[in-house]
């Protein structure tokens, strides 16, 4: 409580430069989440490596995030802010170098482990000092600027990143984030007070360790299942065993020890629990279209790869549109706000249940704007309500779950969606092939057949390529069916909360 006082205390110009600095910090760290995925063709290449090899490079830099992130609190008691914010940019900082210099496949993958535990604490932490910086009737603003890398990192990673290794290699994609890294670095050590440990208390290792075994478990579950063909997977059933036994074990443990790894007593206040839920659904919107589109667009609709990149990098652009409308949403009911983002993007995936393989650039850029939109607006709101009845003394505990539950609803909706996508795709291709025989009716009038035919080797291939299209575009509207679906559930979740409550202590 002492530190946030000091905070909120500081010159304006030292508390906007101190924001800035945490604003690049989280910006850095959210632009490296999705930029591996733009150079795996190039970094299998470069190490020879395969497809499953390669894929550790980002499911292990998801493993290290899941689990350093609860430790957020901890390490914030016993090294205090301003040493743990410049110890894990400079880190981090290093690590991204460091992934650039791999030589082998081995080098990377510990290097994105180091890069993404270091990492893991930034955003939470970032996150936390923004809010306490200013009073409470600012926090509408500070959120709306803090909320752009959220949104805007992901999407300035794999665009800038794809750039580069189209030019020079992949390992530019990690170069360019060095001299921001050392320049949020020195930032962080200048701009931050001078700050102490904060009644550091002992490291709960059985709440810790129970908590990482789940966490690594049910990440390694979504990373590889949709590869192994799920729960026919001998690995796969483990995993979810592990899971679900230290999950049951950690929660066993939580409720009973007397100071436990992280304070489940902080979800009976009612709008932070709702919170919880609402920002794991967040995350399970929030990248899904864009993880989604690529593979469609490029596979089966023949678009090439700078279009689709324009069609990712309109997103940062409905953001931003996002963003500044929440400037007037803010002052309003935050439930209001969470409907009308919501709602956008229930309309926006509506859309999306609408398109074919014949959809038109303009369409996707103007449905790619309009989610960027909502997922603008929806964040502000978003973290109003949930943190405006919690003491702030536990703010960096909460917010090290908030976006841990954001991580995690990501996973695991992608994971969810892709597997939806590879079921249906298979299922209608096998019922529609079923209908390709000599005595169909439909296949013997020229009309429908128009250049098609059965008679030929060529022409039956020709027919398989067109079926295997449809088939996948037909999974991929279930999959967009799920996520309006999810958005659909947000907006009575919402509703839930207490509307315009009043603020706790500090």
């Amino acid at each position: 409580m002492a530190e946030v006082s000091l905070l909120i205390n500081l010159p304006l110009s030292r508390r906007i430069l101190i924001m800035a600095a945490v604003v690049l910090s989280s910006t850095l760290y959210a632009t490296t989440l999705l930029v591996a995925s733009t150079l795996l063709p190039q970094m299998q290449g470069s190490f020879a490596a395969t497809t499953d090899e390669i894929a550790w490079t980002t499911t292990f830099n998801i493993l290290a995030t899941a689990i350093v992130t609860p430790m957020t609190s901890f390490l914030l008691a016993r090294f205090g802010r301003r040493r743990l914010m410049v110890g894990c940019v400079t880190l981090f900082t290093i690590a991204t170098w460091m992934c650039g210099e791999a030589e082998s496949l081995e080098a990377i993958v510990f290097w994105r482990i180091v890069q993404g535990g270091a990492g893991a604490p930034v955003i939470p932490m970032a996150n936390t000092t923004v809010l306490d910086l200013f009073p409470r009737e600012r926090h509408g603003i500070v959120s709306s600027i803090f909320g752009m890398t959220v949104v805007l990192g992901p999407v300035i990673g794999p665009a800038a990143g794809g750039i580069l290794a189209e030019a020079y290699n992949w390992r530019w994609a990690f170069f360019m984030i060095v001299p921001a890294g050392i320049l949020a670095t020195l930032a962080l050590r200048f701009a931050l007070p001078v700050d102490g440990p904060n009644q550091p208390t002992p490291l709960d290792w059985t709440g810790f360790l129970t908590l990482a075994v789940a966490l690594a478990a049910l990440q390694l579950l979504l990373a590889r299942g949709e590869r192994l063909d799920w729960f026919e997977s001998g690995e796969i059933q483990i995993e979810a065993l592990i899971a679900a036994l230290a999950f049951f074990l950690y929660l066993a443990h939580s409720l009973t020890a007397k100071q436990p790894f992280l304070n489940l007593g902080l979800l009976r206040d009612r709008n932070y629990a709702v919170g919880m839920l609402l920002v794991t659904i967040y995350g399970m919107v929030n990248f899904t279209p864009t993880v989604l589109l690529p593979s469609l667009l490029q596979g089966y609709a023949g678009y090439p790869d700078s279009i689709i990149g324009e069609i990712v990098g309109y997103r940062g652009i409905g953001g931003t549109l996002g963003f500044g409308a929440t400037l007037v949403i803010g002052r309003w009911d935050p439930r209001i706000g969470l409907a009308l983002g919501f709602g956008v993007l229930v309309a926006q995936g509506l859309w999306l249940m609408s398109l074919d393989l014949n959809v038109g650039a303009n369409e996707l850029l103007a449905n790619s704007v309009l989610q960027g939109f909502g997922v603008g607006v929806v964040w502000v709101p978003l973290t109003l309500l949930t943190f405006a009845t919690l003491d702030a003394r536990y703010r960096a505990e909460a917010m090290s779950l908030f976006h841990l539950l954001r991580n995690i609803g990501s996973s695991f909706f992608i994971s969810v969606s892709v597997s939806e996508i590879l079921r249906s795709g298979a299922k209608n291709y096998s019922r529609m092939t079923e209908m390709i025989t000599p005595t169909a009716k439909t296949l013997q009038n020229p009309q429908t057949m128009g250049g098609w035919t059965i008679d030929t080797l060529p022409g039956l291939t020709a027919i398989s390529k067109e079926i295997t299209r449809q088939a996948v575009m037909i999974g991929y509207l279930n999959a967009f069916a799920m996520y309006t679906v999810a958005c659909a559930a947000a907006i009575a979740l919402a509703f839930l909360a207490r509307g315009r409550p009043r603020a706790a202590g500090g």
